[in-house]
């Protein structure tokens, strides 16, 4: 009797869940030793951008709304803005992996197609990780960029420099609030929020363009452009104008009674990228939608036009 192919995580076993995300990865440039050892061995000259970040079941993803597929490129999405942020190139990524022994395997093999998907679209290439077991699904993803050149930080934004964005904002956010309410459409909303597009190479772009400071919208463009301000002691101010609000964002707003400006400002989850350039050097393919200031007696801050907008900043995960 032929054996029955295992169905779930704990029948496939840990071993067998290494060698399902090894198979038929090819070489990656500048890996000399990728998967299949105690660690990946790198050759590269310059310096290395290395950012961490962790996707946990039920608070940034769930699986009665996320198919294994779209969990996969979240996961290189959300980790992979922060190289981008840095301006450095998407280089190499390790993922650990923590899940219940009876995660279906087409769930998992899905998300293995998703991460290999979104490092197809972003340039990463996948050369290592760990499995163990949980109650819970937990995704924790390492990414090493590489640059040619100086880092571009938070800390760099000055007075008069132009504020751009690369990017979608509020879509993500948009798509949350439909899927709280029980419903799927706007379907563009929807996927937004369970597969956000990255700006891949925008990042780069921005740092060759001379951009003074950046930032990956994670948490709210309010909320992030705040760590700018703070860290280049600065003020910002936003031109509500400057921002377009979408159809879908529109629709959204007036079915759940909310403010479309709100999901522009304070969503977050899109991973658009927000950059500070001096006048007349914002590259092609950014939206200019504000300017950096002299800080005034309330110090450090981002108004919109001219005023500190009422409500919340943006996502706080302990707040």
């Amino acid at each position: 009797m032929a054996e029955q192919a295992p169905t779930t995580l704990g029948g496939l076993g840990e071993f067998g869940a290494v060698a399902l995300f090894t198979k038929g990865l090819s070489a990656h440039p500048g890996v000399f030793l990728g998967p299949g050892d105690d660690a990946a061995v790198l050759e590269g000259a310059g310096r290395l951008v290395v950012s961490t970040d962790t996707m946990v079941e039920g608070v940034h993803f769930r699986r009665d709304w996320s198919t294994g597929l779209e969990t996969g490129r979240k996961a290189v999405a959300a980790a992979g803005a922060d190289v981008e942020a840095m301006g450095a190139d998407p280089w190499t990524l390790l993922i650990s992996l923590s899940a219940p022994a009876d995660l279906p395997l087409t769930w998992l093999r899905f998300f293995h197609q998703g991460v290999l998907e979104e490092c197809e679209r972003s340039g990463f290439g996948l050369v290592g990780g760990d499995t163990t077991r949980s109650r819970d699904v937990t995704v924790a993803v390492t990414v090493v960029g590489r640059l040619d050149g100086e880092p571009v930080t938070r800390a760099g934004a000055r007075p008069g420099d132009v504020v751009a964005l690369r990017g979608r904002l509020g879509w993500a956010a948009a798509g949350l609030a439909v899927l709280a309410r029980g419903f799927r459409s706007p379907r563009a909303a929807v996927a937004a929020q369970l597969a956000p597009e990255v700006p891949w190479g925008a990042g780069r772009q921005a740092r060759l363009a001379g951009a003074t400071a950046m930032v990956d919208v994670s948490d709210g463009l309010l909320a992030d452009l705040g760590h700018v301000a703070r860290a280049s002691g600065v003020a910002v101010d936003l031109d509500a104008g400057a921002f377009e609000v979408a159809p879908v964002l529109a629709t959204v707003a007036q079915a759940t009674g909310r403010d479309p400006m709100d999901f522009v400002l304070t969503g977050g989850e899109d991973h658009a990228l927000a950059a500070t350039f001096a006048t007349g050097a914002v590259p092609e393919g950014w939206t200019p939608v504000g300017r950096v200031q002299q800080p005034g007696p309330d110090g450090p801050r981002v108004t919109v036009d001219g005023a500190v907008r009422e409500g919340g900043q943006g996502h706080d995960h302990f707040g």
